[in-house]
């Protein structure tokens, strides 16, 4: 049961980043994931998160109408889509699977209630 981040790097400011978050013994569409990011010194702190169906999605205040999450449940993968990236944003960004049945259909950025975390890719966000 493994889940992999990939698509982080260095990117300037207002520039883009596609992460994706790919699974192995795990049917991504039958739970809900969320994207969590810590930066050095800071606690970790919940970005986005998406419902099994892909019907409900959730996003902190700091990247709303800048990042997108999505799934594409043929790949079994879940995307984090950011975009107007800042300073900001630099962090160690997470995917995290939830099993409890009470965020399946409406997901929620506490990472109490997600129990498989991926290894993280670094996103930095510099000039």
């Amino acid at each position: 049961l493994q889940l992999v981040e990939s698509g982080g790097g260095l990117v300037q400011p207002g520039g883009s980043l596609r992460l994706s978050c790919a699974a192995s013994g795990f049917t991504l569409r039958y739970y809900a994931i969320g994207w969590f990011r810590q930066a050095p010194g800071k606690e970790r702190e919940g970005v986005s998160c998406i419902s099994s169906s892909g019907g409900s999605t959730n996003y902190a205040d700091s990247v709303k109408g800048r990042f997108t999450i999505s799934r594409d449940n043929a790949k079994n993968t879940v995307y984090l889509q950011m975009s107007s990236l800042k300073p900001e944003d630099t962090a160690v960004y997470y995917c995290a699977l939830s099993t409890r049945a009470t965020v399946q259909a409406m997901c929620v950025m506490m990472d109490d209630l997600y129990n498989y975390w991926g290894q993280g890719t670094q996103v930095t966000v510099s000039s």
